[in-house]
């Protein structure tokens, strides 16, 4: 009897994420893709948000300018958001949260304020940045590590293509996270709508360096 009950407990599960997985991150399904250019010469970085679709299309775009070492990253994500005005978006995908030269981005409160999931990627084990935030910032250290720690625990995700990344994740589960991720990733580990936001930052900023 205990065996039947594990067993149909375990298909409901394996058939809920499925149907989960086909409602939301269907072909049309959106992601706003985010990443950033900048210098530490620069006052202000350039953020670029990308709306792509599960097939890989794009269908918008947007941009901010956080300042570099400064806190108002989180700010500028959500006001780039609303900006958009897209309520098709259904997860926010960022480069990492520590941008723009120590600019964190509070992740829950991103997610507080948008009411979508939230996932920050990273590629490689990052120690010691608590060190790097107290030396350069030590008039508003706290307030720069406790938002670090608000965006909660990072795991690390294998991917369905044997690689893996490093994940913050908001208001999704980690097994969702890692569905969205596999929609998303082509070769390597860079998520497309990360990887295209990257590149059209760093055009950006070029050109605005040349004016």
């Amino acid at each position: 009897m205990d065996w039947i009950i594990l067993r149909d407990t375990a298909e409901k599960l394996t058939l809920g994420s499925r149907e989960e997985q086909y409602d939301v991150w269907k072909a049309g399904a959106r992601v706003l893709g985010i990443a950033e250019s900048f210098s530490k010469q620069d006052s202000t970085s350039t953020v670029v948000g990308i709306v792509m679709r599960g097939d890989l299309r794009i269908d918008g775009f947007g941009m901010c300018h956080p300042t570099v070492g400064g806190l108002d990253s989180t700010e500028e994500i959500i006001a780039m958001y609303k900006r958009l005005n897209r309520p098709d978006i259904r997860a926010l995908m960022l480069g990492g949260s520590v941008i723009s030269w120590f600019n964190i981005v509070n992740l829950q409160g991103l997610y507080d304020a948008v009411n979508i999931p939230v996932i920050s990627v990273t590629y490689e084990e990052t120690e010691g940045i608590e060190k790097y935030i107290r030396e350069y910032f030590p008039e508003d250290y706290e307030a720069r590590m406790e938002m670090i720690r608000k965006g909660g625990e990072r795991q690390e995700v294998s991917l369905g293509n044997n690689q893996s990344v490093f994940v913050n994740v908001v208001g999704m589960s980690i097994l969702r996270c890692k569905d969205v991720l596999n929609t998303f990733v082509i070769e390597g580990r860079v998520p497309e709508p990360i990887r295209v936001s990257r590149l059209i930052a760093g055009v950006l900023r070029k050109r605005s360096t040349l004016t």
